[in-house]
């Protein structure tokens, strides 16, 4: 039954590795389980966006494993949320009470966009009209974004007021142990054991809590248990009921200018991360056809657009997909199964929230660092001695991407550069159609960023 829904044999895989990677997925972006509720938390109750961002994850990387069939998990997308709540609600909005209200109607109608146009194969048309060169410069910039992620997230690298970043402290459990799980995961990868990603997550995890044990790792303000606790119960559904359905059209038909910006800077940040996600993912499982298009691409992005809705439905900001899905695809995944194992782990993480929030950042970030090696690899299949345009348009995607913290700034400034560069080389009638339309938003996108600065 497997074989037929999945097609395993034809994508070189099995069951036990499908599920290996789905949970390696999962671990990789347990931690939105927590992050999101923290950050939405401040606008609205965090219990009831705990369960939106579990259900709606559940059921948007469902639809991706049934429909579309590839190893993309879905879940809260980081940034959006923290628009959401402090620059939307606590500052835009910050005289409007239950301000939250008038943001999950902006991301339900960005939903709705979203689904009307991925059934008219807008989207697929944007995907597809990206040069392969843009293409791999994406997906290496995606793995500088997510090394750095990962690095940020154990410590390794920290912020500086002189020079912006800097190297941690060594002494730290958090920065050790998560430079140990790296080289846990390298040396098991290179033996070849199966599920080497999933296992230096859990031994890292393992030996944060003997740290704790010993009194390395110190219990404080800053830093939660590693043990589960499990004092609070389960799960409790009440919560929502504060945040399910909670929209106020009312607001929006006085306010349709003001509306309209605030559901534009969600469609941009939601479509250009996407697209980067998806053809970076994509390109590291081998899922490229030979003219580096991605076959059933529409359907990727309906459950992305479903998610969305249904999220804002919830209570939860946009549902997107995931980066850390590449972590799962060095584990091994290449189907569906592995992204449908991923949304079971969502369901199960409603019941038994305390073990899976347990499992803290510099866990996950050995994992993260490593797919960010292996995605860099991508840099080999940019052509630096051709057309100028090319090479140039995918350095700046890959500078750009981690430089920015943003997928979509990185894809924003390769395809300017590509298509600016394009035209003083006289070939403007290489540049496709869809590929001006793109263009065109981007340009947008800039002048809308310029105004607000001013």
């Amino acid at each position: 039954m497997l074989e037929k829904m999945f097609h395993l044999k034809e994508h070189n895989t099995n069951v036990r590795t499908e599920v290996l990677a789905g949970v390696t997925t999962f671990l990789a972006m347990a931690y939105i389980l927590a992050v999101n509720p923290s950050i939405l938390g401040n606008v609205m109750d965090a219990n009831g966006v705990f369960l939106a961002t579990a259900i709606a994850s559940a059921i948007a990387t469902t639809i991706m494993a049934l429909w579309a069939n590839y190893p993309i998990a879905l879940s809260a997308g980081l940034g959006l949320n923290a628009y959401f709540a402090f620059t939307v609600c606590l500052q835009e909005l910050a005289d409007v009470e239950n301000a939250f209200e008038i943001c999950l109607t902006a991301v339900l109608l960005e939903g709705l966009i979203f689904i009307a146009i991925s059934v008219f194969k807008v989207r697929e048309q944007i995907i597809n009209g990206i040069p392969h060169n843009l293409k791999s410069g994406i997906s290496a910039g995606i793995g500088l974004f997510v090394a750095f992620i990962g690095l940020q997230g154990a410590g390794i690298v920290v912020n500086s007021d002189s020079t912006l970043v800097d190297l941690g402290d060594f002494a730290s459990p958090q920065v050790a142990l998560a430079l140990v799980g790296f080289l846990i995961i390298v040396i098991l990868s290179y033996y070849k054991i199966p599920g080497a990603v999933l296992i230096g997550i859990i031994g890292t995890w393992i030996l944060g809590m003997i740290a704790q044990t010993t009194g390395w790792y110190v219990v404080d303000d800053a830093h939660a248990s590693l043990f589960p606790d499990f004092s609070q119960g389960l799960v409790n559904f009440a919560g929502l009921k504060k945040t399910a359905f909670h929209f106020n059209f009312g607001w929006v038909s006085h306010n349709v200018v003001q509306f309209i910006a605030i559901v534009f800077s969600f469609l941009f940040v939601d479509l250009f991360d996407t697209v980067g996600t998806v053809v970076g993912v994509a390109d590291k499982a081998g899922l490229l056809d030979k003219d580096g298009k991605l076959p059933r691409v529409g359907k990727v992005f309906m459950a992305d657009a479903v998610g969305t809705t249904v999220g804002a439905c919830l209570g939860t900001s946009t549902i997107t997909s995931f980066v850390e899905s590449s972590a799962g695809v060095a584990a091994g995944g290449r189907t569906g199964l592995t992204a449908l194992t991923t949304a079971g782990m969502f369901v199960l993480s409603l019941f038994l929230s305390p073990i899976f929030l347990a499992i803290p950042g510099f866990a996950t970030a050995p994992a993260l660092i490593y797919v960010g090696m292996l995605m860099i690899t991508s840099v080999k299949k940019i052509e630096f001695d051709g057309d100028v345009a090319d090479s140039a348009g995918a350095y700046m995607a890959i500078l750009m991407m981690p430089l920015t913290y943003s997928i979509a700034n990185g894809i924003m400034f390769g395809i300017i550069t590509w298509v600016v560069v394009k035209v003083f080389e006289k070939k403007a009638k290489d540049i496709s159609p869809i590929m001006w339309v793109i263009f065109g938003l981007f340009v947008l996108r800039i002048l809308t960023l310029v105004t607000n600065f001013r």
